[in-house]
């Protein structure tokens, strides 16, 4: 299976980084796992709706050439499953994609709704509010998860 995560920005902090990084050699034992990082458009301080607007409309483009396969677009509105249940998903996600999965993170102010439409899932993590710079180390975290779960690993208790 070929898992993508295409994400809007840059981690600032080494800690997230370095969490990723963590992740990213682990998932890479299941699978071929990529992160693509990129450039968020620039806004002002106190951007207006149609600013933020147009900022996503080009984020979207820019996210949808680099997605393969199923998508899945990381946003609030989205289904919420346990661990188990997205290990399911995944699986099923791959089977249907052509053994190619890509989950997607929009920036601060999230997806455009051209990403959102393109996407076979819309999946949320919580309704929980959690720093944006962390849901990259979060859904990392889940994408191991899952692939312990479906291997019958030890990591999920």
């Amino acid at each position: 299976m070929n898992v993508r995560i295409v994400c809007v920005g840059k981690l600032k902090e080494k800690y997230l980084r370095d969490a990723v990084d963590e992740y990213t050699k682990r998932i890479r034992r299941f699978c071929n796992f990529e992160i693509k990082e990129l450039d968020e458009f620039r806004l002002p301080e106190k951007p207006s709706d149609k600013e933020i607007e147009k900022a996503l409309e080009g984020e979207g483009k820019n996210i949808l050439k680099e997605c393969r396969g199923y998508k899945i677009a990381m946003c609030i509105e989205g289904e919420r499953f346990d661990s188990p249940e997205f290990a399911d998903k995944l699986y099923k996600a791959g089977a249907e994609g052509g053994s190619s999965v890509t989950f997607i993170i929009g920036s601060s102010f999230g997806l455009s709704e051209e990403v959102k439409k393109a996407s076979q899932m819309k999946l949320s993590m919580s309704e929980m509010t959690f720093p944006h710079q962390l849901a990259r180390v979060m859904l990392a975290e889940q994408i191991y998860r899952a692939f312990q779960i479906k291997n019958n690993g030890k990591y999920h208790k």
